[in-house]
């Protein structure tokens, strides 16, 4: 039996066997005698007697190995010592693993403070974790702890867990061969989604590392658009209705990535004589057309302060926007194919090569108002008329925005 000791310098091996009068001599320390090495676990673990403890079977000063005959002995070899690991001004405590024990060519070090045991180095059928890292990884490795580029200890359980076991190997061959069989057997069992159903139980090795990434970034972005935009909403009289629009633009066009493109100005036609001229037009990565109304923040512009029979309702403001919005919607499908093509020809140029112009039931989004003077029964009120658009038009208050970036911000800390 194998089973892995920590000790306040080594890391241990200790290997626990029965001795009889029959057999007084075991076969740990005949290899070692002999071989001058000894494996465990298929070449897993490679231990020489330099390697074997003080209190074990090895005399130090005579290099003679001692054989008791008791019914329970062991053997205890020190696979790693405690040091001091230092890098880019960090430093932490880890067990370096001695050469050649486990690896041949890489260090490998392991946080003092990780539940260690024989199951840390082993998958199942013997498998050696270490040995396979080192097939693909060519530098040091470093599970756990505070050093830069380690591997957390986290990800490197979950690794251990995804090694193939003997039963995973059956459903994969069973998988192969029926994607084959059923081609010419309709009796053939769905091994396929056998394998498939088991493999999504396992847990994924697949984690948010992009995001991680770009975490720090991410929040500096949001962080700086919602600084910017209540800046805007403190010193809101300080822009032109234009300037307004356009730093709005530019933030809308960060908070909804989907969009990679947008012009202003855009006239659709309405019938033979008339045309209308729409404030933004956003296309996004599949061509597909939203219109948008941005409107300066002003107070009172959404709900009114008195009841019309018990309830606040859409300022004129409020409702002859999104009026406006729906009409602009319903002249853009009428306008359909034939709109397309003349979109394309206007604004082909700004777009990428062989790109096309959908008119498929465009949204609408209007950004006008502020909820910070509504009291909570405006506020209420004011979620029933977004959610009646819902279906065609959002409506977002500037307060809105700066919830979402909010939201957004602490999301992203919490990666």
């Amino acid at each position: 039996m194998l089973e892995i000791n920590l000790t306040p310098e080594f890391i241990q091996l200790v290997y626990t066997y029965g001795d009889t009068p029959f057999n007084p001599d075991d076969w740990v320390v005949q290899k070692l005698k002999e071989d001058g090495l000894v494996r465990f676990k298929r070449g897993v673990f490679t231990l020489t007697p330099g390697l074997v403890a003080d209190a074990s079977r090895l005399e130090i000063e005579t290099q003679d190995f001692i054989v008791d005959y008791h019914e329970y002995e062991h053997i205890t070899f020190n696979i790693g010592s405690l040091i001091t690991l230092k890098k880019d001004g960090i430093e932490d405590q880890y067990y370096r693993i001695h050469p050649n024990v486990l690896v041949e060519e890489q260090e490998i070090y392991i946080h003092k403070d990780l539940n260690i045991d024989i199951d840390f180095f082993l998958a199942e059928t013997n498998i050696s974790v270490f040995g396979k890292i080192a097939e693909l990884v060519s530098e040091d490795f470093i599970v756990g702890g505070s050093i830069p580029n380690c591997m957390p200890a986290e990800d490197f359980y979950t690794l251990i867990k995804n090694f193939p076991t003997t039963h995973e190997k059956k459903l994969y061959a069973q998988a192969r061969v029926s994607a084959v069989l059923r081609n010419y057997f309709d009796s053939t069992k769905d091994a396929q989604s056998h394998f498939v159903k088991y493999r999504n139980r396992k847990p994924s090795l697949i984690k948010n590392q992009l995001r991680k990434v770009f975490s720090e970034y991410e929040i500096e972005k949001y962080r700086t658009i919602y600084d910017k935009l209540k800046s805007m909403l403190d010193d809101e009289e300080d822009f032109s209705e234009a300037q307004w629009q356009k730093e709005i633009i530019d933030i809308l066009l960060m908070l909804y990535p989907k969009y990679i493109a947008v012009f202003d100005n855009v006239h659709i036609k309405v019938d033979d004589q008339k045309n209308k001229y729409l404030d933004y037009l956003f296309v996004d990565a599949n061509g597909h057309i939203d219109i948008i109304e941005i409107k300066k923040p002003f107070n009172n512009a959404i709900m009114t302060g008195n009841l019309y029979r018990g309830n606040h309702i859409p300022l004129k403001e409020l409702s002859g926007t999104v009026m406006q919005l729906e009409k602009y919607i319903y002249y853009l499908n009428r306008w359909g194919q034939r709109g397309e093509k003349k979109l394309i020809d206007k604004y082909g140029k700004y777009l990428p090569n062989g790109f096309e112009i959908h008119i498929t039931n465009p949204k609408g989004l209007i950004i006008m108002g502020r909820e910070n003077n509504l009291s909570k029964a405006q506020k209420a009120d004011f979620e029933v008329v977004k959610r009646k658009y819902k279906n065609v038009i959002d409506i977002l208050s500037y307060d809105d925005l700066l919830q979402r970036l909010k939201f957004t911000i602490e999301q992203i800390r919490s990666i």
